[in-house]
């Protein structure tokens, strides 16, 4: 394939140009409804962010609005150190990739690459060498006399993003560009698609409500929730110590187990029958938090009833009962344990995390 050149900054703009962004107190309402609470975020030069949360949660007007293609109630939006949100879309420096694709299926491949180019009036020579450079880099360059038309999802997928690098943007903006692509697909432009945007050295906002995409792809992800952003911090820190109790159970796959906690004193706190150290605090009620992957059978531990066994492969997931709820664990695929079995599974002491079952944040 040979030496692929870096895209961005460097051919055109110069290896100087900074685009750090700053959403500084954004509001967003559509009626009564309140889309977007005062979101406050920093997107640090070349950072790839995901925004991440569950249909509904703003993410997508967030971004939406940093393009310019919606208009906040309250806030601003700053890139590169300088305020953009009253501009229009073309003047922000900006380049979007949909889930739609948006290709056009009468041009051909190095065409529709090359449409925004044109729209600028660059020189042929400019628009060739760009074209064929993004094309190269996403491995479409076979493709370019080709119409969109003629080609896989996968493909037009990649001409998508073509298109995008092609405009040597400060900031490229994605919109959950991988949904409509299969799941093999998906995992190889995955990692892909994160090699190439830190080869072209672009600040990136990727919107997903894909769990897997935001842990595999991105340098930080920032949670949202009914509107604002409830943790910003990097895919391990998110998984491992999440800020709110929504955060642990929107992340994981399973979700984090939960079970009520009583405090007996002196950071000694019972639940379900058993004795765990926990937080040294007031409050009298908390909530047990253990990932199902951080437990394993014990002689001395969590007594649970077992209800149901998938085999996944390498693992079991076990769906068990305690005390009247769920309970999960993801267990070595050679335990011999049926349905209705009575075990003892003991919580990785340094993995339990706990929170306030009033405000559902993290108690450390």
């Amino acid at each position: 394939m040979g030496h692929r050149q870096p895209l961005g900054r460097g051919a055109i703009k110069g290896a100087n140009v900074i685009a750090e962004i700053q959403i500084k107190n954004i509001a967003k309402h559509f009626g009564d409804y309140q889309a977007l609470n005062n979101i406050n975020l920093t997107i640090d030069d070349q950072e790839f962010m995901v925004l991440l949360g569950a249909s509904g949660c703003g993410k997508s007007t967030l971004l939406r609005i940093i393009a310019g293609l919606e208009t906040a109630d309250e806030g601003e939006v700053w890139i590169g150190g300088r305020r953009i949100d009253h501009l229009s879309p073309k003047d922000r420096g900006i380049a979007m990739v949909f889930q739609n694709y948006a290709v056009f299926p009468h041009l051909t491949v190095f065409e529709n690459i090359g449409f925004g180019l044109r729209m600028q009036k660059l020189a042929n020579e400019v628009v060739t060498r760009r074209v064929e450079r993004t094309a190269e880099l996403m491995h479409i360059e076979q493709l370019l006399k080709r119409y969109s038309g003629e080609l896989s999802g996968g493909q037009r997928q990649r001409v998508a993003v073509a298109r995008a690098l092609a405009m040597e943007p400060d900031v490229i903006l994605m919109d959950e560009p991988l949904s409509n692509l299969d799941a093999l697909l998906r995992m190889e432009m995955r990692a892909e698609l994160k090699g190439v945007l830190a080869q072209s050295k672009t600040t990136t906002i990727y919107v997903t409500h894909d769990q897997v995409e935001a842990m595999s792809m991105a340098d930080r992800i920032s949670v949202m929730h009914e509107g604002r952003i409830v943790q910003a911090t990097t895919p391990v820190e998110v998984y491992r110590n999440p800020a709110e109790r929504f955060v642990a159970s929107f992340i994981g796959n399973p979700p984090m187990n939960f079970i009520p906690a009583a405090a007996q004193g002196n950071g000694k706190w019972k639940v379900a029958g058993q004795m765990f150290d926990g937080p040294n605090t007031d409050i009298k009620s908390l909530e047990f938090a253990i990932r199902p992957e951080d437990i394993a059978p014990a002689k001395i531990g969590l007594t649970v009833t077992v209800k149901v066994i998938e085999p996944l492969g390498p693992h079991l997931l076990v769906t068990c009962d305690i005390a009247g709820a769920l309970f999960r664990a993801v267990l070595d695929s050679d335990l011999k344990i049926n349905p209705g079995e009575t075990i003892t599974l003991a919580p990785q002491p340094d993995r339990i995390r706990w929170f306030n079952r009033q405000s559902t944040k993290a108690v450390v």
